[in-house]
């Protein structure tokens, strides 16, 4: 698989290789939404990787989606973000923030004000939120007005300057999984009548107003963007995901940048479609079967060697082995991550997975 472990150039970053560190929530910021030194040990334990990209950091305080998740909105969470790069680029390492505003996906009690979530249309998740005290349904969202798209648009642009301020050598765009930007790509949950709703190009504009906002606040080759084409996580649906996908990589094309992030579903058709159509690097993150799940590392290799990717990000392979690169290398063996502490805790199933030796 030595695939993996050629360098990449990235926008700015010379990628030591070929091996990312995927975005993984694990909820263990403190209630105001400030990383610790747990947070900095564990993506310290992680820098390998040729890129590490954060769990999702919302960019308001009405961006957020979970309990115990990091922003970056305020200057204190700036300052405790900065440990976090400190330690990272100290291992030889790089790190990108992934700016995350949950949309629809969020709840009155996330918020001090005790407002309700935003997103396009007032239309549910049919999702529930994970409290200390029990499961609570989503609510409908607010419709955002013409002055709350262009403030969410402000809040990317001012949390990605503050990325840039903490030390990130960049910023993912999370447009995937069912939050707010992917909100906005599809009809399922997007039935607005006004410029951001109805047809594609309409509904690609949000997408496009960020991605344009960012990369003018700090270059677009400090910039990537995730997609993942088809998905129905939180609640969302796409009837036009071919098209709708075509479209919208077009329109970030000239913006020059860093990487294109796609999550894939199991539709490799989709995804070599979006390869012919990107012209900069794009990163993988490989579905895997049904019979192997996490991904294995040779998925990853085959991609890279078919063409179909220039990089490719694991997630659970990354959580329980810190040294991940140095176990492909080996063959082996793979610690088992534990599922029981992937969301909130201590360093149990944070810090503590072994490496080799």
């Amino acid at each position: 698989m030595r695939e993996l472990f050629e360098p990449l150039s990235a926008g700015k970053l010379e990628l030591s290789n070929r091996l990312v560190m995927a975005p993984m929530t694990r909820s263990r910021a403190t209630g105001d939404g400030t990383v610790t030194e747990l947070t900095a040990e564990y993506y310290r334990q992680r820098a390998g990787a040729g890129l590490i990209v954060t769990e999702g950091t919302q960019p308001s305080v009405r961006g957020q989606g979970y309990i115990l998740t990091p922003g970056l909105h305020s200057g204190e969470q700036v300052a405790a973000w900065r440990t976090v790069t400190d330690a990272v680029h100290a291992e030889g390492g790089r790190i990108f923030a992934q700016l995350m505003h949950a949309g629809r996906v969020g709840h009155p009690v996330l918020y001090p004000d005790g407002g309700l979530p935003v997103g396009p249309s007032p239309i549910a998740s049919g999702e529930r939120l994970f409290t200390p005290d029990g499961m609570l349904d989503h609510p409908v969202p607010r419709e955002m007005t013409p002055d709350d798209i262009a403030q969410a648009v402000e809040e990317f642009a001012k949390a990605a300057a503050n990325a840039i301020e903490a030390g990130f050598d960049g910023v993912e765009l999370h447009g995937a999984n069912g939050y707010l930007i992917q909100q906005f790509l599809a009809d399922g949950s997007n039935t607005r009548t006004d410029a951001y709703g109805g047809s594609v190009e309409n509904r690609i504009r949000f997408a496009v107003e960020v991605a344009q906002a960012v990369s003018d606040a700090i270059g677009g080759d400090r910039v990537g963007f995730r997609v993942s084409p088809g998905g129905n996580a939180n609640g969302v649906s796409e009837s036009d995901t071919p098209v709708l996908y075509a479209e919208l990589v077009a329109a970030l094309a000239p913006y020059g940048l860093a990487y294109l992030h796609v999550m894939e579903l199991g539709d490799r058709a989709t995804t070599a479609r979006i390869r012919n159509g990107w012209p900069g690097p794009l990163i993988l993150n490989p579905h895997p079967t049904p019979e192997s799940f996490p991904a294995k590392p040779e998925y990853g290799a085959e991609a890279v060697r078919d063409g179909v990717a220039d990089a490719v990000a694991f997630a659970e392979l990354w959580l329980a082995n810190p040294d991940l690169p140095a176990r492909i290398k080996a063959g082996g063996p793979y610690n088992q991550a534990d599922q029981t502490t992937f969301y909130g805790g201590d360093h149990r199933g944070y810090t503590d997975y072994p490496t080799l030796g």
